[in-house]
């Protein structure tokens, strides 16, 4: 049976077309029946006119996906048909000068499911084994979709030394902003702060129960985070990209910031003094190293349920309207139903 399926044309372009379901085509191959997928971020950059991130015409793009096994190649043996999983997107190719290194997140030879090669936002997915995790189908489906940026915040969260009771401040309250929220209040922080200049993000935050929402342009947030923590926030979290200025004013004295939002066109400036002089450790935190089986664990354990993110899910012909409604801020998380 056919499936209709948005082609990625370039230029902003989603044109849907019908084609024959992916089949096996090597060994290690599993063909998966996705249940559903979530629109990134990255899939808005994909999709900006000039666009913001790169991505082959041609392919179906989407990587926040779950799914159920229904075929595997002959060399696989972590998965058979029935299997619920979840996508690590990113394949790296084991071989490089990084990858020997163990720095995998830093591959020079890198494929990626959804920017590459075809991705999730399609009703059948060839994936190699490697690219699946298996997860219990008790997790809801909605949480499980959101598994890969949920393994980026982690994988990022990890680079910073954390003790229970530290103060948190997060610039921007977008999904990922918050998916970094909810984990640090799964792994007991002090105060969560969280910072944007949008009031629909900002409300949202706060209906969470996090700590403090400022809205940058109405309040001097330097000022207002040491007031709130004594000395400013021990950990500082850029899930904008382009606001290390902002949080080396967040971060107390000898505090640690993580540098995890892309932006790569934008040159913020950078004040070393303040760096060298108060003590700061800055990490750059690109998706994180190997962060997928504690991610499993948490929501197996139902440590977490990112699924509070998602107000909106829609059939996958409405996959343009739902990039819409996250673009201009009129949802939070929008899912793709297959």
């Amino acid at each position: 049976m056919r499936e209709t399926v948005p082609i990625f044309r370039g230029d902003g372009v989603l044109e849907y077309v019908e084609r024959q379901p992916p089949e096996l085509q090597t060994d290690d191959d599993v063909i998966v029946r996705v249940e559903a997928c979530g629109i990134c971020g990255t899939d808005l950059n994909i999709l900006a006119t000039p666009p913001a991130h790169k991505a082959t015409p041609g392919i179906v793009i989407g990587h926040e996906g779950v799914g159920i096994v229904e075929a595997v190649g002959l060399d696989v043996k972590s998965l058979q048909p029935g299997d619920r999983v979840v996508i690590a997107n990113r394949l790296t190719c084991g071989q490089c000068a990084y990858c020997r290194r163990g720095l995998d997140n830093q591959c020079t030879h890198y494929q990626t499911i959804g920017t590459t090669i075809d991705g999730a936002f399609a009703p059948t997915l060839r994936a190699p084994a490697r690219a699946l995790w298996k997860i219990d189908p008790a997790v809801p489906r909605d949480d499980a979709a959101l598994f890969e940026p949920l393994s980026c915040a982690l994988g990022a969260i990890k680079r910073a030394p954390f003790q229970p009771g530290d103060n948190v401040a997060i610039i921007g309250a977008g999904p990922m902003g918050l998916l970094f929220a909810l984990l640090y209040r799964t792994l007991g922080a002090g105060q969560i702060i969280l910072l944007d200049v949008a009031p629909y993000r900002l409300d949202f935050a706060q209906e969470l129960g996090m700590d403090a929402a400022l809205n940058v342009t109405q309040t001097d947030a330097p000022a207002e985070v040491k007031r709130l923590t004594g000395l400013g926030a021990d950990i500082v979290v850029d899930a904008v990209g382009n606001q290390i200025e902002q949080a080396v004013r967040l971060a107390r004295r000898g505090g640690q910031i993580i540098l995890f939002g892309l932006r790569p066109h934008d040159h913020p400036p950078v004040n070393q003094y303040t760096i060298t002089r108060y003590d700061l450790t800055l990490h750059g935190a690109f998706v994180g190293l190997h962060p997928f089986a504690q991610t499993i664990q948490l929501l197996e354990g139902r440590r977490i349920q990112p699924s509070v993110l998602v107000t909106h899910r829609l059939p996958l012909a409405e996959l343009s309207q739902g990039v819409e409604l996250m673009r201009t801020q009129r949802a939070m998380k929008v899912l793709i139903e297959m």
